[in-house]
């Protein structure tokens, strides 16, 4: 008898079948949703936790960001609750990324020592701000672009810069005129303002939950660190700082770490 009772509190923490199928692309953020009674403590997918949160309903959602390099395949989703995990199964998918081709001076493609030095130190600077904390919790809310113009690079788009491969675009270009405002699309706090060797210009705002987005190449700021943002305030104006062939507003996205499509920030739906 003893051991039937071990067996059976045993079986009521072994995670069931897979309750839900989803799908995603290399950069995707993807909202994930559980109908369940149990009180949820923790949501896990690829080695990290995610933010989750009830709505009025009484449906979980989560929101899970699939880095721009994370390796295809499937992956276990697991509701962690106070007596049994719900696992939900995430299918990442390759995505369609092009080639991207740039010419620039010698100087912002061949670097000496003292530039080598002040790139891993804009790159530390910008680092920071993914672990910052931000009081907010933005992902119920619809994210707006943040200039209007033509997407002249794409996210994940292998650059190569003077003939030379680099790392992939972990952004979007949006070419606009100098002097275009930009926008916050989310409110946020600003964690980082700062003049960059290869950024130009860059601001940094954190939304919350992880969630911080990057504006590069700017000609003017509004905003400074530790200042609060509305959604729709401007905070920038188009520029041509940093390396870059002309005017044009890079727009970066990072969610726990994980290098993301903005475009996701604009798809996602908006729950009460």
């Amino acid at each position: 008898m003893p051991y039937l009772i071990i067996l059976i509190l045993s079986l009521s923490f072994i995670s069931p079948a897979y309750a839900h199928d989803w799908h995603a692309t290399q950069g995707d953020i993807i909202e994930v949703d559980l109908t369940s009674n149990t009180q949820i403590h923790k949501l896990t997918c690829m080695g990290k936790e995610w933010p989750f949160k009830k709505d009025n309903n009484g449906t979980i959602h989560g929101w899970i960001g699939v880095d721009l390099k994370q390796k295809e395949g499937n992956y276990p989703i697991q509701w962690v609750g106070v007596n049994a995990i719900t696992t939900d199964h995430l299918s990442i998918n390759k995505g369609k990324f092009r080639i991207s081709r740039i010419t620039v001076d010698k100087k912002m493609s061949s670097f000496d020592a003292a530039a080598i030095k002040r790139i891993h130190a804009d790159q530390q600077a910008i680092k920071k701000t993914y672990a910052m904390n931000v009081d907010i919790f933005p992902l119920f809310t619809k994210a707006s672009i943040p200039v209007e113009g033509i997407e002249s690079t794409p996210f994940g788009a292998q650059r190569y810069v003077n003939g030379q491969a680099k790392s992939p675009h972990s952004g979007i270009d949006i070419a606009a005129p100098k002097g275009t405002a930009i926008k916050a699309p989310l409110a946020g706090k600003v964690l980082l303002v700062e003049d960059m060797f290869l950024n130009g210009t860059l601001i940094a705002i954190g939304h919350g939950q992880g969630l911080v987005t990057l504006y590069a190449h700017l000609s003017k700021t509004y905003v400074h660190m530790g200042d609060n943002v509305q959604a729709g305030q401007i905070i920038a104006e188009v520029g041509s700082t940093g390396r870059s062939t002309g005017a044009h507003l890079h727009w970066g996205v990072r969610f726990n770490h994980a290098r993301i499509n903005p475009r996701s920030l604009l798809s996602l739906s908006s729950k009460k």
